[in-house]
């Protein structure tokens, strides 16, 4: 795995960091160009503003408590996701002499309140919209950092938080501690420096950190909590996931919006929006597993035939009553107005414009809008969606669609948006490499630089990236094969089959498509889950059964429906064997498709991605952009 040292600025100790502080007085810079090399892109003026004036207050507590020898670790990365904790203090308890951290969430804020008497979201004066908890937030990056470096799964005890508002007076944010206080989250005012230099000599000595620093540093990162695997403990159990920042506040945010339900008949949509990997199902999960429990009624939605099936497999195992929480977008088309309280609409990006299909009874051909439907159904209508993940026509899922449908209902409509992402390693650049490559964001192509976070490869032929995923299997990771619909496919095995057909075939290498329908047959799972079972390896995947899921390693076959002439891409709609496409698709609605198509693809891989074309000139280009696996 990769080591934790990728993830941050600047490391230095505290003494270290506090001269260089008064003697170059450039440390924002220093800091800035660390950020442009490491992300791609200038760091916000805020953030410049934050180092200017917050760590220095933070380093001279530290000097001036005795502890100039502690090392600080700036802008750490948390693994797995591309959140950054502001500062990792790191060095020697003063009782056990074993390795201690401290957490340190820096905010310059001179007030702040709880809004609506929800002490966990708070208002800001310079801030538009809520924010979290400072206390919350740095408890969040405590656990999930237990949970995901390996230094600190034997001695968890050792990492502890602190929120340091180093300009607020006591009273100004005084509403802020009616959050439960504890070792993880504690908060400390201006007017109470000594009782944080006291708070710093309980968990630090006057002792060098650097080896606590690299302990923590060189930790294997230990791989992410796949969504599937835990969805039974979460829905039916308890929380299985640490939702950071804006995930706490999109979870908070609905769970308020549930409280205003219950006590006064109010009804309020609520769209929580973010790409690849930003959360949107772990906050769904959680939303649905914490409303469970209490007993408040509430379903989970998705258009998603391969998410739906697993869920309902995954997390109704023993439960047949939790199978039954997780349903279709058309499933609503006779429910009565508000006759659920909480409807959790995953993957919303792929409603459709109504719900009827060629199956319905006519009585209920009523041409209402699928999304009217959703909100009319409960009183919290929640849609979690990716406006990027469109991949078949008729998918039409926006922001600004639903907050239209929920205007002309006259619904209250409140938006949180997910910044962070934990897919590819919770590498930003890496999506945005992808999105460059395929001509659907940025200035086009460009070299995949290494990031540290997550690996990227190519290779030359498909026996190449079979014996590659082989590879990693037998070193216990998760890995799958996918490839664009370019292939046909096979719908019926007859009993004379002995074996799957082989349908995806380049030159004299061939392997079956993922199995078409919902019966395991010779031995490959049902469609919706090959991305999950253990038989799905022996499957080429399609976006239609990858979409939404995630996994160790992924293999990635283009296919001739997008390959690379001279400067640009070339999208062939001849080459794909997509039913959905039909002649009355247009070409720009097919190009974008097939585009989309390969960005779902290729960020389904946490640790790594390896990438293969069928055609000669856009394996050379890949080559070029690229490292060769070896």
């Amino acid at each position: 795995m990769l080591p934790g040292g990728d993830f941050l600025l600047f490391r230095e100790s505290a003494a270290s960091l506090a001269n260089r502080t008064a003697l170059e007085g450039r440390l924002a810079e220093l800091l800035s160009e660390n950020f442009l090399h490491r992300h791609g892109y200038k760091p916000h003026a805020a953030e410049v503003r934050s180092w200017e004036r917050s760590i220095p207050a933070l380093t001279h507590a530290l000097v001036e408590a005795g502890l100039g020898e502690v090392e600080m670790l700036l802008e750490y990365g948390l693994p797995l996701t591309s959140k950054r904790a502001d500062v990792i203090l790191a060095g020697v308890h003063p009782v056990s002499g074993e390795p201690s951290y401290i957490v340190v969430e820096l905010k310059q804020w001179t007030e702040a309140q709880p809004v609506d008497d929800d002490p966990l979201r708070c208002s800001v004066p310079s801030y538009g919209e809520p924010v979290l908890n400072p206390i919350e937030q740095v408890r969040g990056y405590c656990d999930y950092l237990v949970s995901f470096n390996g230094a600190l799964e034997q001695n968890p005890e050792s990492v502890s938080g602190v929120a340091f508002l180093h300009n607020a007076a006591e009273v100004r944010v005084a509403g802020l501690r009616e959050v439960e206080e504890d070792h993880r989250g504690r908060m400390f005012t201006a007017d109470q420096r000594g009782a944080f230099l006291d708070y710093l000599h309980l968990r630090l000595a006057a002792k060098p950190g650097a080896a606590a620093a690299d302990d923590l540093l060189q930790a294997r990162v230990r791989p992410s909590k796949q969504l599937m695997a835990v969805a039974a403990d979460e829905v039916r159990d308890r929380e299985q996931f640490v939702l950071l920042d804006e995930q706490r506040l999109a979870y908070e945010t609905v769970m308020a919006a549930v409280r205003k339900a219950q006590r006064g008949n109010h009804k309020q949509v609520v769209v929580v929006t973010g790409g690849p990997g930003s959360g949107k199902s772990v906050i769904a999960l959680s939303v649905l597993g914490d409303l469970y429990r209490r007993g408040v009624p509430a379903l989970h939605a998705t258009g998603s035939q391969s998410f739906t099936k697993t869920m309902r497999k995954v997390a109704g195992a023993r439960k047949p009553e939790v199978q039954r929480l997780f349903r279709y977008f058309n499933s609503f088309m006779e429910a009565e107005p508000n006759d659920i309280e909480v409807l959790v609409c995953d993957e919303a990006h792929r409603l459709r414009k109504t719900s009827a299909n060629r199956y319905t009874k006519a009585s209920l051909r009523s041409g209402r809008p699928q999304v009217t439907e959703l909100i009319d159904a409960a009183r919290v209508p929640v849609f979690l969606l990716d406006q990027h993940q469109v991949v078949r026509p008729g998918e039409m899922g926006t922001v600004e669609q639903i907050r239209q449908a929920a205007a002309e209902q006259k619904v209250d409509f409140t938006l949180v948006e997910l910044d962070s992402q934990f897919r590819c390693g919770g590498s930003d650049a890496y999506l945005r490499w992808v999105t460059g490559l395929l001509g659907l964001e940025g200035e086009g192509p460009i070299e995949w630089e290494p990031d540290g976070k997550v690996q990227l490869l190519t290779v030359d032929s498909p026996q190449e990236l079979d014996a590659f995923l082989d590879g990693k299997r037998a070193h216990g990771y998760g890995a799958r094969l996918s490839a664009g619909y370019c292939w046909r496919w096979t719908t019926k095995i007859t009993s004379a089959m002995t074996t799957l057909p082989a349908d995806v075939v380049i030159g004299d290498w061939s392997k079956p498509w993922n199995l078409y329908g919902d019966r395991s047959v010779l031995g490959a799972p049902p469609a919706p889950l090959w991305a999950t079972d253990p038989a799905g390896v022996g499957q080429v995947g399609c976006v239609y059964t990858a979409q939404g899921f995630e996994y160790d390693w992924s293999g990635v076959i283009m296919g001739p429906d997008l390959v690379w002439r001279t400067d640009r891409w070339v999208v062939d709609r001849a080459a794909s064997k997509d039913p959905s496409f039909t002649k009355a698709t247009p070409d720009e609605d097919v190009d974008r498709l097939i585009r989309n198509t390969y960005k779902v693809l290729l960020t389904r891989g946490m640790i790594g991605t390896v990438v293969y074309s069928t055609d000669p000139e856009t394996r050379q280009k890949l080559r070029s952009l690229i490292s060769a696996a070896h």
